[in-house]
């Protein structure tokens, strides 16, 4: 089996994982209610998507 003959250097080794990065995730505005929600999703606080109810909000 193959071993490294020297040590990765630290930066070496930073390079490697410049890609590993968290991604913001895909807010918008409900169209309803205007509070933020996730893209493509149904709105949590009144229940609607694209301007039609599909899931009755609970009350809290």
């Amino acid at each position: 089996m193959a071993v490294p003959k020297r040590r990765h250097s630290s930066t070496r080794g930073k390079k490697r994982r410049t890609g590993w990065k968290l991604k913001k995730v895909g807010t918008s505005k409900c169209s309803n209610c205007g509070a933020p929600s996730l893209a493509h999703r149904v709105c949590k606080a009144c229940g609607y998507y694209k301007g039609e109810e599909i899931v009755t909000p609970r009350e809290q």
